[in-house]
């Protein structure tokens, strides 16, 4: 088994990699002076301009394997170029490959009346609007989304929505447009079919934002997580996406990819925590000799390498599992790589901050942040343990029970 580049995709990763030191790290530090400015849900100029820039190099849209919307590139192609983007934080908003509007395009692409996909896909596809995804609710443990109370009831022509909603992402951004809301059409219905996904333009009465909610005391601005309520918010029933009680298998597609992305971006994020490690270590001396000569760091050194890898080459396999097998074969590997990623990132990036010393806990060199998002990434789509139940419960049924 080989994961070779495609020639498409080696091209694409050397236009991406030249992209990214030409003028994504240059201007990191314009960035978040940028966001720290006035209002800081307010957008600033720099990323629409690198965007248009990135959109006429054809570094746009990267994500989507069907060419009537994107690259065309399958996910084993576009995992090496998502890891290229995670090197840094807000990167992947500049090629319009960022989450959760990457999971809604390919809901839209994929499940979307042409409708709807004129409304809402196009403008996304255009970079012109965000979007949020709205699953999680405060109330119920939503590791198991049979639990989701949200209400979506038919009423006529309309469908009325209420419940509450949180770590809704992409809502505190201006530009957001529209909502993806999951939740509950028909209580009597199977477990499984109770659940339907809709349309809810971000504007629509009744839709109210309570509050954002910061992440390790980071609030993300000007993209953020925020409570949201829906108070007797009606829709057209043109909203519903592919029909009632089809919410999991529209969240089993959306989701898919999606972990492939996030594993990907935190592969690269691992590793640029792990040079910044190496950098500090060769040029730090202590006790008379240079950090990176103590044993106990060349150990350290050498675990990230190798947990770097192995995480690498088990998302690579699942990609290739997903083009090759589909979304259900592969499932234990998606399994598998969500819950060794965000581990590894983790692990990568603390031992980084441990030879950054004080410097490392403060944002100067940017592992704090990491940190706190690898970190998330261990409960965001799924939690470590309601996979770990997936491998296993798979994993003993091939041997009959």
């Amino acid at each position: 088994m080989e994961f070779p580049l495609t020639p498409r995709a080696a091209a694409l990763q050397a236009r991406l990699v030249r992209f990214m030191e030409a003028h994504i790290l240059p201007n990191e530090a314009a960035w978040h002076a940028q966001v720290a400015e006035g209002d800081r849900w307010t957008p600033g100029e720099l990323v629409p301009r690198l965007q248009a820039r990135a959109r006429a190099e054809g570094l746009w849209n990267l994500f989507l394997p069907d060419e009537r919307f994107g690259a065309g590139l399958t996910n084993q192609e576009y995992a090496p170029l998502c890891e290229i983007m995670g090197r840094v934080f807000w990167a992947p908003e500049v090629f319009n490959c960022q989450a959760p509007d990457t999971g809604n395009m390919e809901v839209l692409a994929q499940y979307g009346t042409a409708a709807q996909q004129a409304a809402w896909l196009t403008p996304l596809l255009e970079g012109r609007i965000r979007s949020a995804f709205a699953m999680t609710e405060p109330d119920v443990a939503s590791s198991d989304a049979t639990n989701i109370r949200t209400r979506i009831q038919r009423d006529g022509d309309d469908y009325v929505i209420d419940g509450t909603k949180w770590w809704t992402s992409g809502v505190g951004d201006p530009r957001c447009r529209l909502l993806i809301v999951m939740g509950r059409t028909d209580p009597e219905a199977p477990t499984h079919l109770q659940q339907s996904m809709i349309l809810v333009p971000r504007d629509t009465p009744g839709v109210r934002v309570e509050r954002m909610l910061p992440v390790f005391g980071y609030d993300d601005a000007p993209h953020g997580h925020g409570v949201v309520h829906f108070e007797g918010v009606r829709v057209p029933a043109s909203n519903l996406l592919l029909g009632e009680g089809r919410g999991f298998e529209i969240a089993q597609g959306r989701l898919g990819p999606g972990r492939i992305h996030h594993c990907m971006r935190l592969i690269g994020l691992a590793e640029r925590a792990l040079e910044k490690a190496c950098h500090r270590l060769s040029t730090r001396v202590a006790f008379g000799r240079p950090l990176a000569e103590r044993s106990v760091w060349r150990a350290r050194i050498a675990d990230a390498r190798i947990a770097i890898d192995q995480a690498r080459l088990l998302t690579l396999h699942a990609a290739w599992m997903m083009d090759t097998a589909g979304n259900k074969v592969a499932r234990q590997a998606i399994g598998m790589i969500k819950v060794v990623a965000p581990q590894m990132a983790c692990d990568v990036i603390d031992m980084a901050i441990q030879a950054f010393g004080g410097a490392g806990v403060s944002d100067d060199p940017g592992l704090a942040q990491a940190y706190t998002w690898a970190r998330a990434l261990r409960i965001a789509d799924g939690p470590d343990e309601v996979h770990r139940d997936q491998i296993a419960r798979l994993e003993l049924r091939r041997y009959g029970r």
